[in-house]
């Protein structure tokens, strides 16, 4: 005997088994999230290689430094010029067109504008062309907006009665770019959840979770479940290093805060000279702002350009061969390169400046490399909280990244210190860059930021 509230388990069984239509309609989405997948490893794999020939060029001889003071301006001149011309829903790093392609009201034209497979494969090429000129990027934020636009591309196979429509299949896609990018799959549903979705409910919100979390899965089976920055040797936080905590979240906070505001307000346009010379000027002022990361690359050794994550993983080891002003000079480089206007994220290069923070402030103190190690650990989870203002998408990264379980608290701490001072200097970064993008989405001069 069954109640009235006891499913009928056969009934219900054959109903699922009778939709046929619904049943196709998710196994294109789940293939769509393992495509995902294997597109941000194919990006994974372009960067690097970009990143390595650029070593190799850079470490050609004595005179390869010098020559990169030509290359790197050169290329990013041709990158802006590819970029304006052929694919400007491409430029900055696709966070913010991801946030404005979600409007539901927007028109379908302006949103293929911002999001779709063929402005996928452009921005990953141009990707590739940003890590060869030796720019501090990262390609954690452009996968966003690739695996947005590769998700997409499956909508038009759906049949319609599917329940997910393209907001859940952009939302999948961008989580997974940032869960097959950073190999932390956890991350990527806390991005989704706390950065993109608008949405109170989602009737598919468990199928974009399975998405994001298979698309992860294909980056594991690539590079294995490996950590980005090694296994953190800290078993527990000494009550001496509060004190110098609390300094590297105040600081992160703040110096997050100040990048966030620096790059919108250099990004919005305006009657400021140099606003002028981006609109009247776009490849020579990105061949200035590259001009001047190649000068910082000669100062520092070339340790600025690309994402970061050997500096990062060096200092994480207690390996201190980065330069001193390494926080500042990262900071400065990657600021310039996202005003270039080509392709680049923050994400990495945040992390990387995060950790020179932990690193000067343990200096400060002077402590041993073994109690300067979970600082740098939450200066990484700091800064970056603070520059997107997503304290729990961080706090869920680094964690991931650093296998930090044993400072759980410390790292969460950190992360709403950190992202609750940058709200006092500066709104969120990537909204205020969507809104920047709203009035000209997907126009013909538009100049995504």
């Amino acid at each position: 005997m069954h109640s009235d509230d006891t499913p009928d388990f056969w009934r219900n069984l054959r109903r699922e088994m009778k939709a046929g239509r619904a049943w196709l309609d998710r196994a294109i989405v789940l293939a769509a999230a393992v495509t995902t997948g294997a597109a941000v490893v194919g990006v994974t794999l372009l960067c690097e290689a970009a990143s390595h020939l650029h070593e190799q060029m850079r470490g050609s001889g004595p005179l390869g430094p010098w020559l990169m003071l030509l290359w790197t301006p050169v290329l990013t001149a041709l990158l802006v010029w590819l970029t304006r011309r052929h694919a400007p829903g491409a430029a900055g790093s696709g966070i913010p067109q991801v946030m404005v392609a979600l409007d539901d009201s927007l028109a379908p034209e302006r949103r293929r504008a911002l999001v779709s497979l063929p402005l996928a494969i452009k921005k990953a090429a141009l990707l590739g062309g940003a890590m060869l000129a030796g720019l501090s990027a990262g390609r954690e934020g452009p996968t966003v907006q690739i695996g947005a636009g590769v998700m997409l591309s499956v909508r038009r196979w759906l049949s319609p009665a599917a329940r997910i429509d393209g907001h859940d299949l952009m939302v999948a896609g961008a989580a997974a770019g940032i869960a097959a990018a950073f190999n932390t799959p956890l991350g990527g549903v806390m991005f989704a959840l706390e950065k993109l979705s608008r949405r109170h409910h989602a009737a598919q919100s468990a199928l974009v979770i399975v998405c994001i979390v298979l698309s992860g899965l294909v980056a594991v089976s690539v590079f294995g479940n490996l950590t980005y920055f090694g296994e953190l040797r800290v078993q527990s936080v000494p009550l001496e290093l509060i004190g110098p905590g609390l300094v590297v979240a105040v600081v992160a906070g703040l110096a997050g805060g100040v990048f966030s505001l620096l790059l919108v307000n250099s990004l919005a346009p305006g009657d400021r000279w140099y606003s002028r010379w981006r609109a009247q000027y776009p490849v020579r002022f990105g061949a200035a702002c590259a001009l001047g990361v190649a000068v910082i690359g000669l100062v520092c050794d070339g340790t600025t350009a690309g994402a970061g994550y050997a500096p990062t993983r060096a200092m994480l080891e207690g390996q201190a061969d980065t330069p001193a002003l390494y926080t500042l000079l990262k900071f400065i480089a990657t600021w310039l390169s996202s005003w270039t206007g080509v392709p680049a994220g923050v994400f990495a290069p945040s992390l990387s400046v995060g950790a020179g923070i932990g690193r000067d402030v343990a200096q400060l103190f002077g402590l041993a490399p073994e109690h300067a190690i979970p600082l740098i650990a939450l200066g990484m989870v700091g800064f970056l909280a603070a520059a997107t203002q997503g304290p729990l998408t961080a706090f869920i990264l680094v964690m991931e990244m650093v296998s930090g379980h044993a400072m759980v608290l410390s790292l969460m701490l950190t992360a709403f210190v950190s992202s609750g001072l940058s709200r006092l200097i500066c709104k969120p970064m990537y909204m205020e860059l969507a809104e920047l993008m709203r009035p000209r989405a997907g126009e013909p001069g538009s100049r995504a930021a």
